[in-house]
């Protein structure tokens, strides 16, 4: 190597350790106070009606829509959410409402192949935009399995799951779009 080059890699390492050093320095922020009346966020525990403690600050999650099934099923959505990359992920809580243990139809993951080789999930479900005239159907991954809640088989009378759906997001001009689960009644949904 050529003695001016090292002396010039030399100098250029120096300098970038100078400047880093100069970001760290200014970056600590020790102009800054910490604040000191700041409130602080206690809360006690509450009962729910089924006996179990939750949070004072959080609360239920609020029903968009209900759908009624078979043998006391019931299927509650409680969010509908966009996100950047594309997608709309409805979240719920599957309820059996019923007095005796019932088993999730089949029928809810619908009927391709790929999908119903990975056991019973909520593959089945679709979004339509019948004003755009497209039907959404739950995503999959590269090995066929619904991105949607899976491993579901019986509910126990008056038990719950959380429940989970990903969808390719319709275009942000629509609004509403109904829900469908085979067995379950259809439900439209509002979109922001």
């Amino acid at each position: 190597m050529n003695a001016w080059y090292g002396n010039g890699l030399h100098r250029a390492t120096g300098v970038v350790a100078v400047v880093a050093a100069a970001f760290l320095v200014a970056g600590c922020g020790a102009d800054e106070q910490p604040v000191a009346n700041k409130p602080a966020t206690t809360s006690a525990p509450q009962k729910t009606p089924d006996g179990q403690t939750t949070p004072a600050d959080e609360e239920p999650p609020v029903a968009i829509a209900t759908l009624k099934g078979r043998k006391g099923l019931e299927l509650v959505i409680n969010s509908v959410e966009r996100d950047a990359g594309g997608f709309l992920t409805v979240r719920g809580k599957l309820t059996n409402k019923g007095d005796s243990g019932t088993a999730v139809p089949a029928q809810v993951s619908g009927d391709e192949t790929e999908v119903v080789k990975h056991g019973t999930s909520l593959g089945g479900a679709t979004l339509v935009d019948s004003i755009g005239k497209k039907r959404y159907y739950v995503l999959r991954d590269t090995d066929g399995r619904p991105l949607t809640t899976s491993g579901l088989s019986t509910v126990s009378a008056g038990d719950s799951a959380e429940i989970f759906m990903q969808f390719p997001a319709p275009p942000a001009s629509t609004t509403e779009i109904s829900f469908q689960l085979p067995t379950f009644e259809p439900a439209t949904l509002k979109l922001s």
